[in-house]
């Protein structure tokens, strides 16, 4: 494993992780693979029939609020105004004076020590 040019030497758990590799790859030969066997069936994933699930709940969501606005009753006319208007019959009141102008005095402000 310290194949990367490092030139240390390898120590005892490379070797022996080494070793059960090499072991393992020589075991496995040809008599042990087979082909796989052709599928028989479609099979459909878990997200496929999650979507599906999803996606008619909310066409079933969607069509019961259409139901429910169509059904829900409302008035066939607007409503009555809540007192009938009456044309003003008052005066205009008389324009404000604008107030005098004060003068500001100044507010007194802390000393310092």
């Amino acid at each position: 494993m310290n194949d990367s040019g490092t030139g240390t030497a390898p120590t005892a758990v490379e070797e022996r992780l080494r070793a059960a590799l090499t072991a393992r790859a020589h075991s496995v030969g040809p008599a042990d693979l087979r082909p796989l066997r052709p599928p028989t069936a479609p099979v459909r994933s878990g997200r496929v029939l999650l979507r599906r699930a999803v996606a008619s709940a909310l066409v079933l969501a969607a069509v019961a609020a259409l139901v429910f606005l169509a059904v829900r009753g409302g008035p066939s006319r607007p409503a009555e105004p809540a007192r009938a208007p009456r044309p003003g019959t008052g005066t205009p009141s008389a324009v404000p004076s604008p107030l005098a102008p004060t003068t500001a005095e100044p507010s007194p402000s802390p000393t310092a020590p």
